[in-house]
């Protein structure tokens, strides 16, 4: 059950999730506290907000609506299996496998056993990201593209929860694209290779038939307005020069990326 809750939270951080009582903020962090995971480090007050950042998704029948529903289609027609097993994958937001193609393109093992510091950086910013998107998704509620074109998802077992859990923003870009710019601050000679990892992370929702372009887009906006909030937060920046330092050291050592790397 745990594990099952774990998954949950992990996969729709910010949504719909639990939706019985419409759970507060503080309510849904003690939630995630009581199942083992990390708090993040912004205090609801402190979190921005992406309904005044963020505007309205495109409106039925506008010419952005059309932008999306092209890009869609087209994603849909293009990706190899191989970018679909990728967007599989990234589907799977569950520690400590949800790190894996980001180590891949940090180029270290990134672990509790060998990154200590980074990976719980990870882990609490993780809520962050996530719980930035909630109100936005609560507010509009857009349906997920699998709604509309009557393709399956990439996660069909995922379904109902999808449908219950507003598609504007995309929770996955925001910390995606969130933990790329970590990544980059950690080890900026990397900046390219992490910030495209999160990047395609993001994008690996459009190829999983659960997100729209915008979608994915706005999440990104979201998530790194989170990045610079979390800037002034001392026990981030604490933590962060942590990872910067324990890096360093590992890099220097000699230490790898995990064995099963493809990119």
């Amino acid at each position: 059950m745990k594990r099952f809750f774990f998954a949950l939270v992990m996969f729709s951080l910010g949504s719909t999730l639990v939706q019985a009582g419409d759970p507060t903020e503080d309510a849904l962090r003690e939630r995630m506290i009581k199942a083992g995971l990390l708090p993040g480090y912004l205090q609801p007050a402190a979190m921005p907000s992406g309904i005044d950042l963020l505007p309205a998704p495109p409106a039925e029948g506008s010419a952005a609506a059309a932008r999306d529903r092209e890009g869609n289609e087209r994603i849909l027609m293009t990706a190899d299996s191989a970018r679909k097993a990728q967007a599989k994958i990234d589907a799977a937001t569950v520690f400590p496998g949800v790190t894996t193609s980001f180590a891949c393109a940090l180029g270290i093992d990134i672990g509790d056993a060998t990154t200590p510091s980074l990976y719980r950086l990870l882990r609490r910013s993780l809520a962050d990201f996530g719980l930035s998107t909630r109100p936005v998704k609560q507010k509009y509620l857009r349906p997920r593209p699998f709604m509309v074109n009557g393709q399956p998802p990439c996660t069909p077992n995922e379904i109902d929860t999808l449908r219950n859990d507003g598609s504007y923003p995309s929770g996955h870009s925001a910390y995606g694209f969130g933990w790329g710019l970590i990544l980059a601050s950690v080890a900026p000679d990397r900046t390219d290779t992490v910030i495209r990892r999160g990047i395609d992370f993001g994008d690996s929702r459009q190829v999983c038939n659960v997100h729209w372009p915008s979608d994915v887009e706005q999440g990104r906006v979201l998530g790194a307005a989170v990045f610079a909030r979390l800037q002034s937060e001392p026990e981030f920046r604490s933590d962060l020069e942590a990872a910067r330092k324990e890096v360093a050291a590992a890099r220097a050592s000699g230490a790898a990326a995990p064995a099963n790397c493809q990119r």
